[in-house]
């Protein structure tokens, strides 16, 4: 059995029988005027954070969310595209559409205004999905791809930039880890399918998302999430792992690179009302710039003692240098 049948046959258990405390979340559940999640949903909730941004969502996108769970991000997105097939749900385990089907009935009863329509569910694969080239404006995956090996990452993540519009962009919630780990735990299908062995260092996880041709990553948050200790996984130290919040845009690549945005500013305290680097940034004095990791550099390296430039903080809200 591979890696990618274990996981689908844990989350057809999950399916069948929710398991509430299959992924842990930091995030409360969406308060909206009108919006109600049911809480089948809320059970059955298999994420690490949350890829539902409103700033993403205005005029109607279209939204495709792979890897269903219980529905509760299907209905989030439906909140913001309220039309028939505004939002297109793909899964490979069919006992997970099914639950969302059922799951959609509740929340139809639930809130006034949400009608199961607005929600489209297909059976598919994250590696080939059965979506048309360029017709999405918003895509997303909640603590799906870290489960992936280093060739099906890339494939998923191709995948989501060929069905992406110029300028959509890929909302993502994972798993992260900055320690190395071993291979029994790299190998092992079961933590893989749970979300554990697969995580990968962030500057590897951006790099794969640079590599398919997102010319900006915003890096918009970034939160403790699990512990593997030696006692319970085989491991001789503790291992630490983080949830990142991430949305790579398909821009055209810069000539000099990506824009990566990790929540560094900048702030000139010179003499002047504004610091201008000829190159598009103008620092206002005294106001604080969001800036890209890019731009960062090239500050630093003027070399000037008025420009201050703050550590990563991994929590980008957007505006900003570019």
């Amino acid at each position: 059995m591979s890696y990618l049948n274990a996981t689908e046959e844990l989350y057809k258990d999950a399916a069948l029988v929710p398991d509430v405390g299959l992924c842990c979340t930091t995030n409360p559940v969406w308060e909206l005027p009108g919006l109600k999640i049911p809480k089948i949903m809320q059970e059955m909730n298999y994420g690490c954070g949350s890829t539902v941004h409103a700033r993403d969502l205005s005029n109607s996108p279209r939204i495709l969310y792979v890897g269903v769970g219980g529905g509760m991000e299907l209905l989030q997105f439906a909140y913001f595209s309220r039309q028939k097939g505004g939002v297109v749900g793909v899964d490979v385990v069919p006992e997970m559409l099914e639950a969302s089907r059922k799951n959609f009935k509740i929340a139809e009863e639930e809130n006034a205004w949400f009608q199961s329509d607005f929600v489209e569910l297909h059976k598919g694969d994250a590696l080939n999905l059965p979506v048309a080239d360029n017709s999405i404006d918003v895509a997303a995956q909640n603590c799906l791809f870290n489960i992936f090996k280093e060739e099906d990452l890339k494939k998923a993540i191709d995948e989501m930039y060929r069905v992406l519009k110029p300028h959509g962009r890929l909302v993502m919630s994972d798993p992260t880890c900055e320690q190395p780990m071993n291979d029994e735990l790299r190998n092992d299908d079961r933590l893989r399918a749970l979300c554990l062995s697969g995580s990968l260092p962030i500057d590897q996880y951006v790099k794969a998302l640079t590599n398919a041709g997102f010319g900006t990553i915003e890096i918009r948050a970034r939160k403790p999430y699990r512990i593997l200790d030696p006692k319970n996984y085989p491991t001789d130290e503790l291992i630490y792992i983080e949830s990142i919040e991430v949305a790579a845009i398909k821009d055209p690549m810069p000539e000099d690179g990506p824009c990566i945005f990790t929540g560094k500013a900048a702030i000139y305290y010179g003499d002047d009302r504004q610091f201008d680097d000829g190159k598009g940034h103008v620092l206002l004095q005294n106001q604080p710039l969001a800036i890209c990791d890019k731009t960062a550099g090239a500050l630093a390296a003027l070399g000037r003692d008025d420009i201050f430039i703050s550590n990563s903080t991994y929590h980008y809200d957007g505006g900003g240098c570019c």
